[in-house]
């Protein structure tokens, strides 16, 4: 099933999604005409992974790391599928990132890689953002707008262990991969963050990114699809955040 939330006049309002509708517990809002789509969650934290695929650190020249290199977006960098991804004026090398992310369903701590799949609400999308010439991962990372998510939530999705992906930009593949070539599975890394960091319902747990991230500008639309979940879209547009 996709869960989506859209914001309506009154508020935002969160339902079941199918071809353009959202169901919700008091009737049924057409996307784009009763409102428009919200990232599909409401996190307290983005945990994003690093350096997760092998052919990410040859392209980079990264160290491999021993256990998952993490760091932390605030829901401020949040945007939804569909809105504009703003270039700030301060950098010259805007990057993307296509990766798969679990939504946290319950408050947990301490969790083994088996009980993972307890906790999980379902997956999404991120494009990790980010402005490669700015000095530390705060700086390049964690700006406004700079995580696109969603379109929605896909709680049927079996195994994300094995999942096939691509990102197109402006016509152009730039990333495939699977999930299968992740150097720590999605389960190993929410237990990891789960022995450091109390996760919330909502909360973002993102893998990392195949080889090929490379620049994008104004114009450019950067299409992410992981195979069983869906395809988060969004276009870069001159100008800061409004």
């Amino acid at each position: 099933m996709r869960q989506a939330r859209i914001l309506t006049p009154e508020g935002p309002v969160s339902g079941r999604y199918e071809n353009g509708t959202i169901h919700a517990a008091d009737g049924t809002y057409e996307v784009g005409v009763d409102g428009r789509l919200l990232p599909p969650c409401d996190p307290t934290a983005l945990y994003c992974v690093g350096r997760n695929y092998a052919e990410t650190i040859d392209q980079m020249d990264y160290e491999r790391p021993a256990a998952p290199d993490f760091f932390i977006k605030p829901p401020t960098s949040l945007i939804a599928h569909g809105e504009a991804i703003p270039e700030p004026a301060w950098t010259d090398e805007l990057t993307y990132a296509g990766e798969l992310v679990a939504v946290i369903g319950r408050r947990c701590r301490g969790l083994d890689p088996a009980d993972v799949p307890d906790v999980v609400r379902g997956y999404t999308i991120l494009n990790d953002v980010d402005a490669l010439d700015q000095v530390g991962r705060t700086a390049r990372k964690a700006f406004d707008g700079s995580a696109p998510l969603g379109p929605w939530i896909e709680t049927d999705l079996d195994d994300p262990t094995d999942v096939e992906m691509e990102t197109i930009v402006s016509g152009e593949r730039r990333q495939s991969a699977t999930t299968a070539q992740m150097l720590f599975d999605p389960f190993e890394i929410v237990a990891h963050l789960s022995e450091r960091f109390t996760l919330r319902p909502g909360d973002c747990v993102a893998f990392g990114s195949p080889a090929n991230p490379g620049l994008i500008e104004s114009g450019d639309t950067v299409s992410i699809t992981y195979e069983g979940v869906g395809t988060l879209e969004n276009t870069v547009v001159d100008g800061e955040f409004p």
